[in-house]
């Protein structure tokens, strides 16, 4: 335990210095190769798990044909006017490259990602979802998982509009959950900003399974403002869905389990191949001129590290709920899983070639720019919108909230918890409509956890490097190094924070909108599943 503890604060001095380990980032970020044979978690308890880099049947992407395959685009619902749309789960068989088999996924409006859905600020929509899937899951379910007992029915889901300010009754709380054969209308009043929403399924205990099976689409909500900026548009307004999976050689998913019938979860779930809205390593033919692309992480727990294979600079103007002060020129993105960037790129200069997006050494995907003369009439203003930062001043109440990890190597697998408390426990966070708090989230665990709150959006105010170990045995926070303000990208309004290992990170958020119990809880999907998840109350 002490040299964790060291190992911890060890990482506190080293991201105050502005180096932080790849692994600290994220499990296996760098390369998507499987956990160590045999292994999976941290370093106090390893599970057991089946040896999936060796495992027989599988497919190995190195043997797949690159760029072979057109980039896929879902989809677009627009919504009408007092006539709701009617998005349908089902499962359905879809092919992910050129060379494999066709595979069952379960969808949104029979495509993966589902149909991506626009609408305008200030004019709500109805959506029926209508659940039409099968009554026997296809993924291995835990029974021993809270939310995923024998008793309920093994297929079930709800539809979570992430980022979304909805009423209790629209947000798709876990435990609103209903069978096949059943529908949901949810009401989005879309009183919000411009942002990249995306929707998917949380029903309690599954939802780790079912959005690895397929249940997840844009949400794009365009407001006035930001269609008077100029940025490209149309055809150079590319969604880029990103999530990793496991195929066999006859285009199955699979789903590493622990190997234990009775408790098959598994920590954490990284595939060997990524998806790009559906399909594996494929090529989007572009012009030379400026594109705009809509990126979410909707992987399970991968994290995403991206640039481009020559180094080019690209633009952020936004990120989870909506467009930046200003643009934010960088040359590589850091994004957890949930988070959502909004990027402009240039590919004025590449007239005739081509470049790949790259997942640090590994390509996602290439672009190849065609060889004609166009004219681009977008542009990228200096100021994109009117943003103040918060402070800790505008606090009415501060809180501080641990990230816990319980491991027995004997009876139980790895347990995380949200301020040591269970899913069922009573609501210990019951703030007041309208009021402003800040969350100092402090993080005992060795993962970076991205943190995600329904119903509101927040500012990351800094990250600061404390002493775990005395806090571990005397509960008082001791800084070990300076606060660090978030980087130029991370200054717009977020509703998922990267918490890192060895750091305290603040957030901001006013919680107004709508009284009633939502959601708070780790975006790593098997640490979700497995209580790393709290209600919270608002309360008139």
């Amino acid at each position: 335990m002490v040299d964790r503890r060291r190992f911890l604060t060890t990482a506190g001095w080293a991201a105050a210095a502005g180096w932080i380990p790849s692994r600290l980032l994220a499990h296996d970020m760098h390369g998507m190769q499987a956990a160590p044979a045999a292994k999976v978690g941290n370093n106090l308890c390893m599970h057991p798990m089946g040896d999936t880099t060796r495992m027989p049947g599988l497919v190995d992407p190195g043997k797949l044909a690159a760029f072979v395959d057109p980039l896929p685009l879902p989809p677009t619902l627009h919504a009408g006017k007092d006539k709701p749309l009617h998005v349908r789960m089902a499962e359905t068989t879809q092919k992910l490259h050129r060379d494999l088999p066709p595979t069952t996924l379960w969808t949104y409006g029979g495509h993966y990602p589902g149909p991506t859905i626009e609408a305008r600020t200030g004019q709500p929509v109805d959506v029926v979802w209508e659940n039409a899937l099968p009554t026997k899951h296809f993924l291995p379910v835990d029974h021993a998982i809270c939310g995923a007992e024998a008793d309920k029915p093994e297929v079930r889901a709800i539809v979570h509009l992430h980022g979304a300010r909805v009423p209790r009754a629209d947000d798709g709380f876990p435990e609103d959950w209903y069978v096949p054969g059943k529908s949901r209308k949810h009401h989005y009043a879309n009183v919000q900003d411009a942002s990249t929403l995306w929707y998917h399924d949380h029903a309690m205990g599954i939802n780790r399974l079912n959005m690895y099976a397929g249940l997840m689409g844009l949400y794009l909500l365009r407001d006035d403002h930001e269609l008077s900026l100029g940025l490209p548009s149309g055809e150079q307004e590319l969604p880029l869905v990103f999530a990793d999976r496991w195929l066999r050689t006859d285009g199955r998913l699979y789903y590493p389990d622990s190997g234990d019938a009775n408790a098959p979860w598994v920590p954490e779930v990284f595939g060997n191949l990524t998806l790009v809205n559906g399909a594996i390593l494929p090529r989007a033919d572009v012009q030379p001129r400026r594109y705009r692309l809509r990126v979410l992480n909707a992987a399970n727990g991968r994290f995403y590290h991206l640039r481009f294979r020559d180094g080019r600079p690209f633009q952020v103007i936004g990120s989870d709920q909506g467009l930046l002060a200003a643009p934010a020129t960088v040359k590589s993105l850091f994004l957890a899983p949930g988070e959502r960037a909004d990027l402009v790129v240039d590919f004025a200069s590449l007239r005739g070639g081509d470049v790949e997006l790259m997942n640090d050494a590994l390509p996602l995907m290439r672009f190849a720019v065609g060889k004609g003369e166009v004219r681009d009439d977008s542009r990228v203003p200096d100021v994109l919108r009117d943003l103040p930062r918060v402070t800790e001043t505008t606090a009415s109440r501060s809180r501080e909230l641990t990230l816990d990890e319980y491991s027995d190597c004997v009876a139980t697998p790895m347990l995380m918890l949200l301020n040591g408390k269970r899913w069922h426990d009573p609501v210990t966070e019951t703030v007041k409509l309208g009021t402003t708090e800040m969350w100092n989230l402090v993080n005992l665990t060795e993962d970076t956890h991205p943190i995600h709150l329904h119903l509101v959006r927040f500012q990351i105010l800094d990250r600061r490097p404390y002493d775990v170990d005395e806090y571990m045995e005397k509960k008082t926070i001791r800084y070990v190094g300076p606060a660090q303000e978030p980087p130029a990208h991370e200054r717009g309004w977020k509703d998922v924070v990267q918490v890192y290992p060895g750091m305290i990170t603040r957030i901001v958020a006013t919680f107004d909108g709508y009284a009633g119990r939502y959601a708070w809880h780790c975006h790593l999907a098997e640490h979700e599943a497995n209580e790393m998840m709290r209600p919270f109350e608002v309360v008139v």
